[in-house]
């Protein structure tokens, strides 16, 4: 058996082969989803060529890949405080509809989930749905220093991994809290409609001001 496929234990989590492959597949979608995002789709790729590729996919994962990861091993660990038998899988289908979608300029990120099975009451529910957008809110204020560090000492590549880094896990926490489908805002918003405004509100309004209005994540070489 390979390294990967003999699963991993870390911490009180475990993960499996087939968890640790499913989770590496859809960070390497989500790093090449979203570093064409930025770039404007299929317009942008030869900016990407011209960056040597290598680069601006290393800071896609850096930030929309760690994004995504923590994301999805918040949801998990608190599944499993609540005693629930969870595994990540990843959905080929949507993996490549953010790739697909990514090329034409706009991006659809709903990579796979976490699931779970085990008795639970809809206020864990809620709380293992929101983990993952916490998670995403941690992150960005995680990103902030890096952002102003890059500034400060004039590097732009430092400067460009703190906006995407922002920029990314605002757009993540927001998009995850939309009540719709698989979502994580579904699960918050019918257990408390109260909790789910004081969560998404926030989020949709600080995504659309930083990356809608003031273009943040966008500058840059690639």
């Amino acid at each position: 058996m390979s390294a990967i496929t003999r699963g991993r234990r870390i911490g009180n989590l475990y993960f499996s082969g087939t968890e640790i492959r499913d989770l590496l597949v859809a960070w390497v979608a989500l790093g090449v989803a979203f570093a064409l995002f930025f770039v404007g789709g299929a317009a942008g790729i030869d900016r990407i060529v011209a960056a040597g590729v290598v680069l601006p996919l290393a800071v896609s994962l850096v930030t929309a890949g760690t994004g995504f990861l923590l994301h999805e091993v918040a949801h998990k660990a608190v599944a499993v405080r609540y005693d629930q038998v969870a595994e990540f899988r990843a959905d080929r289908g949507m993996l490549f509809l953010a790739v697909m979608s990514a090329l034409l300029g706009f991006i659809f990120a709903a990579p796979g989930a976490v699931y779970h099975r085990g008795r639970v009451t809809p206020g864990e529910q809620a709380r293992i749905a929101l983990a993952g957008p916490a998670v995403n809110a941690a992150l960005l204020v995680v990103f902030v220093p890096v952002f102003f560090v890059g500034g400060v000492l004039g590097n732009e590549i430092v400067t460009l991994v703190g906006e995407r880094g922002v920029a990314i896990n605002v757009f993540l926490a927001a998009f995850n809290l939309i009540p719709y489908g698989p979502l994580d805002g579904r699960t918050v918003y019918r257990w408390s409609r109260l909790v789910w405004a004081i969560t998404f509100v926030p989020a949709a309004l600080l995504t659309g001001l930083l990356v809608f209005v003031f273009g943040l994540g966008f500058s840059g070489p690639f």
